[in-house]
Parts: C-alpha cells; structure tokens; sequence
C-alpha cells in the first residue's frame, strides 16, 4: 500500500498571496499534480490539516476546486487555521466525515494499513489538546482491530520541537496520549503536519513523524530567544510504503522539476 502524505497547504482566496509573499494555491496545485502522476499512483493520499488559512468559505471554495482535480482517494484532517463547520461543509460528501464533533474516524477499506483520524484542534485556539473523551474514542477504535498495521494521524505534535515559538502551539496532554498509544503496538506511525518541517521521534512505543508544509517552512532555530521565522524552501510531502513481511517505510519526496534522471544510481 503507497500513502501520499501533504500538509499545511494554506490554501488562500483566489489571487492573494500566503503572508503577503507565498503563492500557497500554485504551490498546492503542483503538490497535487505531482501526486498523481506518482508510479505507482498512490492508494491514499492524506491531509494532516491548515488546508485553508484563515476557516473561510471563499478559501475552503478554492480548496475544493483545487481537490476536483486529485485523482487519489482523499483523507483530511482540520488544522488550527481551519474552522471546523467549514471544513464539514467543504468535506460533506465524504463517507469518512462524522456528521458533528470533532473530526474523529477510522478507514480500513483502503488497503492493508488501517488510517485513524483523531482531531485534537481546540476551535479558536492555535495549541491542540488530547481530551480524555479523544483519548477513550482511541483506545476504543485502535482495540477493535489489534492486528492491522494503522496510521494514526493528527495535526498538531504532542512534543516539544524545541524551535520556542511553536511549542506553545503544540498538542497537550501528549503523556495521555502516549499512554493509549502504547497499548496498541499496531500502530506503525503517528503522522503530524503543523510545524512546516520533517521531524522524527520515538513515542509511546512507535514511530512519529512530521510531514513539511508546500507553502513554507518554519525556520528550524533551537536557541531560546530566537525570534519567528520563516523560509520558502523547496516543498516536499512523505510517502509511506507499506509492503507484507517488512512493515512501512516513510520517505520524503521534494515536490518540482529537478534535473535528471541520469543513468546511474
């Protein structure tokens, strides 16, 4: 089974630029194009939320023109900059979408990897939470199925990055949700979006990563005054291979035109 992974597009109004700078809708727009013309094309392609900027409807209007053209199963989680009733509406004639609440669910006829979402934004708020209800939904869905290989996902991180600007906005109440993550060793990966970076760690007994942004990346500064920041570094997105008998590989994939190929490797 082959996973497209895309994250924080930031899709604005037709014509405005992201920040004032960014062409965030070009950029989404060959993201998407470069996920289709993948071989093999992927099973599922995955959005770990900031699908819009701002929760508005002429963006979540754009964002659907713009999805009219994947040719990929889609699965989509909200982010801090969505609003959540808008992100319904967008999503209305999904199948996976849950009609009220947060954007919590599980899909396990897409392949050999079972996806569960688990929606842990706070509306209004930047900074994401696991509650106890989120967490009982988890433990609940992940012990139904204990054999299947599962993705679970989610926006915001549950750990500190250690870039001081957006750690306040992470996901809190991570120790609960490591504590459910753990009882469930059929767990491949945890995949997050929201910081703008590839990042790695071990947590609760699997494998969590953070997939960058095709609009922007957040400037990786560790020193405790630093100051945000921002870089328009060359988008990427994650694929993850699953394959029977090795489990799931993750690899990031620069999104563009690049020299080559040439023969030899």
């Amino acid at each position: 089974m082959l996973i497209a992974h895309l994250s924080d597009p930031h899709v604005r109004p037709e014509g405005v630029l992201y920040q004032g700078v960014v062409d965030s809708n070009a950029q989404f727009a060959t993201a998407i194009a470069q996920v289709n013309a993948l071989d093999p094309r992927p099973d599922l392609l995955l959005l770990t939320g900031d699908l819009v900027d701002h929760g508005q409807g002429e963006e979540y209007a754009t964002l659907s023109r713009m999805l009219a053209d994947l040719d990929v199963p889609l699965l989509a989680i909200p982010g801090n900059h969505d609003e959540r009733e808008a992100f319904r509406r967008a999503f209305s004639g999904q199948p996976w979408l849950p009609a009220e609440g947060p954007i919590h669910y599980a899909v396990g006829d897409r392949g050999a990897v079972r996806i569960v979402a688990l929606d842990v934004t706070l509306p209004g708020l930047h900074h994401g939470a696991v509650s106890d209800e989120g967490a009982a939904w988890l433990d609940r869905v992940l012990t139904e199925e204990p054999l299947r290989p599962t993705i679970v996902m989610m926006h915001q991180p549950p750990f500190a990055t250690g870039i001081p600007y957006m750690d306040p906005y992470d996901c809190r109440e991570g120790h609960r949700f490591a504590a459910v993550i753990a009882r469930h060793p059929q767990v491949e990966r945890i995949l997050c979006g929201h910081v703008h970076r590839v990042m790695q760690m071990r947590f609760g007994g699997t494998v969590l990563c953070t997939a960058p942004s095709t609009t922007t990346a957040i400037a990786l500064q560790l020193r405790a005054d630093a100051r945000p920041a921002s870089y328009i570094e060359p988008p990427a997105m994650l694929l993850h291979h699953w394959r029977v008998g090795r489990g799931l590989v993750s690899h990031v994939v620069p999104i563009g035109t690049f020299p080559g190929p040439y023969p030899f490797a």
